[in-house]
């Protein structure tokens, strides 16, 4: 059966060719494309279409956005899609749309273990629910429970939760955020955008001084990208304190997550950034904020915690999903 998937989000979409049957998905033609350079999700389906001329039996779109009644108005795209407009698009008589953390699910079904960076072993109990979530250009959660065959997710937009604080530092770092956004979600800390955040913060009301090679980067590259960047080879004091304490939010909410869900099927942790600074993710602070839950500490120090390696999980979910459900 030949699907056309695609993982749409803020900054990318990629679309792929699958052939698919009852052993998996072999790619049979991908491409990515820079959203904010297209008008729209349909526009980038024609061009994907038109360019390898291929005739799809099945498709499906993991998208970064709520899916309601099979239409999507995209928070980080000024884009909103509807799945008639891409059925007619492809010439198909309907289209799925699933929000992107579903994809992901979907996809952890047939990732492998080099796919997988271990964060905590816990005991894994592969008929609880699980947990993802994930950080890039916004904050996704989804969960999904065991259904006697394989796990179902189920949506959620929990990144847009209120942001609750820590400490002192993050409860600055909230009324910092309020006097710009008014409200403050998680996503506005925990995503690309909120490493700027967190660094503007710093800078601004701790008074730590950025240097001017960051600054200098940040006008050539993404922001977020260029303090990463820094804060992993060592060269900014600023963007290390900014990772340091985007890492310990992540995590904390990563344990929220689990808690919410009762995830003792294991949380992982999806998105485009944390492969970038895995190496902090794998130090203490993530999981120490994880696993600081109060009475319910030890239930959360069981759960396995993973990150996702393979930055097409997502586009490997949306097809399995449509094979799912052909």
């Amino acid at each position: 059966m030949l699907i056309l998937a695609g993982d749409v989000g803020g900054t990318s979409t990629r679309l792929a060719f699958f052939e698919a049957d009852n052993t998996g998905l072999a790619v049979v033609a991908e491409m990515h494309y820079p959203s904010r350079q297209h008008g729209s999700l349909a526009e980038i389906v024609m061009l994907f279409i038109q360019e390898h001329r291929l005739t799809p039996e099945q498709a499906c779109f993991g998208i970064a956005g709520p899916v309601l009644d099979g239409k999507v108005m995209t928070p980080n795209l000024p884009w909103s899609i509807e799945s008639g407009d891409l059925a007619r698009v492809i010439g198909l008589s309907s289209v799925k749309l699933i929000n992107d953390l579903d994809a992901n699910v979907y996809g952890i079904g047939v990732l492998k273990d080099e796919d997988m960076a271990v964060l905590n072993q816990g005991k894994s109990n592969p008929s609880g629910t699980i947990a993802v979530i994930s950080a890039g250009t916004g904050l996704g959660e989804a969960l999904a429970y065991w259904d006697g065959a394989f796990h179902r997710p189920l949506p959620s937009e929990a990144g847009h939760a209120d942001f609750a604080p820590r400490s002192k530092m993050e409860t600055e770092l909230l009324i910092f955020l309020q006097a710009e956004y008014g409200r403050v979600s998680y996503e506005r800390v925990v995503s690309g955008p909120g490493i700027v955040n967190i660094y503007r913060f710093l800078r601004d009301e701790r008074q730590l001084s950025e240097t001017t090679a960051v600054v200098d980067a940040m006008l050539m590259v993404d922001p977020a990208q260029a303090i990463t960047t820094a804060a992993m080879n060592g060269s900014c004091p600023l963007c290390s304190t900014t990772i340091d304490l985007f890492i310990s939010i992540y995590g904390a909410e990563a344990g929220n997550a689990a808690l919410r869900f009762f995830a003792i099927g294991g949380v992982y942790i999806g998105g485009g950034i944390a492969p970038h600074i895995i190496e902090k993710l794998q130090g203490p602070d993530f999981m120490s904020a994880f696993t600081t839950k109060g009475r319910l500490s030890p239930i959360l120090e069981s759960i396995p915690v993973k990150v996702i390696l393979n930055d097409r999980a997502a586009l490997l979910g949306a097809g399995r999903c449509a094979y799912l459900q052909s």
